[in-house]
C-alpha cells in the first residue's frame, strides 16, 4: 500500500483513520437526521441532554486515554532515541490517585445523574400542564399496534393521533410476546408485556408527524411493526375524529380476534367503536384461572374463539 508521506508517522496515520471512521459512521447511520438528536418534545430533549452529559463525563477518561495512547506510540517508537527507559520503575502515589479517584468521582457523578433523572423522567409521571392529558391505550399485537381512544370511543391500527397542545398519556400492554413502544422524537421507551400495564407520558412541542415503532425483536414481522404518530392542531384533530367516527366498522369480539391473527405490514385501519373494557379485559385474559374477572375475560375471548 502506498501511504502518502504526510501520513507515514503512526500518530498521524491513526488520527486520520479515526477521523475517517467517525465520518463514515455518521454518514452511514444518518445521525444528522436522527430524531434522538433532534427532539420534538421536552421529554426527548431532557433525555438527549442527559445522553450528552453522560457522554462528556465519560470522555474525562476516554479522551486522556486515547491521547496518551497516541503519545506513547509516538514517543516510544522504534526510531526514538531520547525517550527515557525505566524498566525498574515501581509506583507513584500521584498516578495511583488519578487511577482510583478520577473513576470513583465519575461513578459518583453518573450515579447522581441516574438517580435524579430516573425520578425526573419517570415515564409514569404525569406532565404538568394547564390542560388535561389526552389518554390513549396501546396494545401490541403480531405485528402491529392497536390504539384505543377512550375519550373518543374510536380505535386505530398502526396510526396514533393526538392533539399537540395536550400531554399524551399512553397505557401500554401486549396481547402477544414482549414488545417495546418508542417514539424517538418525543422520547421514552417502555416495554409492553402480556398481563401487565405500563405507561408512557409524552408531549410534543408543536404539530408534526413522528415515527414510532416496536424496538423489541418479536419475530418475522418485527421490521415492519412501525407507525406514524400525528400531533395535530385542534382543527386537524377534529377532522381526524370525524373521519374515524365515520368509518362505520366496530371493533367487537369477532373483529378483534381477526385482528389478533399474525399479519405483516398492515395498512392503517380505523374503528368507529370498540368494546368499552377491551384494554382491561386483555389484561385479565392473562390473569390466573379464577382470578379477578377472569370469567368475563374468558367469555369475551375464549367463547368467540371456540
Amino acid at each position: 500500500m502506498n501511504i502518502p508521506r504526510s501520513f507515514r508517522s503512526p500518530l498521524k496515520l491513526i488520527g486520520f483513520a479515526g477521523v475517517l471512521g467517525i465520518a463514515l459512521m455518521l454518514q452511514g447511520c444518518g445521525l444528522s437526521n436522527a430524531p434522538v438528536l433532534h427532539p420534538k418534545g421536552p421529554i426527548a430533549l431532557a433525555e438527549r441532554d442527559l445522553l450528552f452529559t453522560a457522554f462528556w463525563v465519560m470522555m474525562i477518561v476516554a479522551i486522556p486515554a486515547i491521547v496518551l495512547t497516541l503519545f506513547f506510540v509516538w514517543r516510544y517508537r522504534s526510531g526514538a532515541k531520547t525517550a527515557a527507559y525505566s524498566p525498574d520503575w515501581d509506583s507513584s502515589w500521584k498516578i495511583e490517585m488519578v487511577v482510583w479517584l478520577v473513576p470513583a468521582a465519575i461513578i459518583v457523578v453518573l450515579g447522581t445523574l441516574v438517580w435524579q433523572s430516573t425520578h425526573k423522567l419517570d415515564p409514569y409521571k404525569a406532565i404538568a400542564s394547564d390542560k388535561a392529558a389526552f389518554k390513549v391505550q396501546a396494545i401490541a399485537l403480531d405485528w402491529k399496534w392497536l390504539f384505543l381512544y377512550p375519550e373518543l370511543g374510536v380505535a386505530s391500527v398502526n396510526e396514533l393521533a393526538f392533539p399537540a397542545d395536550r400531554p399524551l398519556s399512553i397505557e401500554i400492554t401486549s396481547d402477544t410476546v414482549m414488545n417495546s413502544l418508542m417514539i424517538p422524537a418525543l422520547g421514552g421507551q417502555i416495554y409492553a408485556m402480556a398481563g401487565m400495564r405500563s405507561e408512557l407520558n409524552l408531549l410534543a412541542d408543536e404539530p408534526g408527524t413522528f415515527m414510532g415503532r416496536n424496538t423489541m425483536y418479536s419475530g418475522d414481522g418485527f421490521p415492519d411493526q412501525h407507525f406514524k404518530a400525528h400531533a395535530m392542531s385542534e382543527a386537524d384533530f377534529t377532522s381526524w375524529k370525524t373521519k374515524v367516527s365515520g368509518q362505520g366498522t366496530s371493533l367487537d369480539c369477532k373483529s378483534y380476534l381477526e385482528l389478533h391473527k399474525q399479519s405483516v405490514a398492515d395498512p392503517v385501519t380505523y374503528f368507529a367503536s370498540f368494546e368499552a373494557d377491551l384494554f382491561k379485559l386483555i389484561l385479565q385474559k392473562y390473569a390466573p384461572a379464577g382470578g379477578p374477572d377472569a370469567s368475563r375475560a374468558a367469555e369475551l375471548f375464549c367463547k368467540e374463539a371456540a
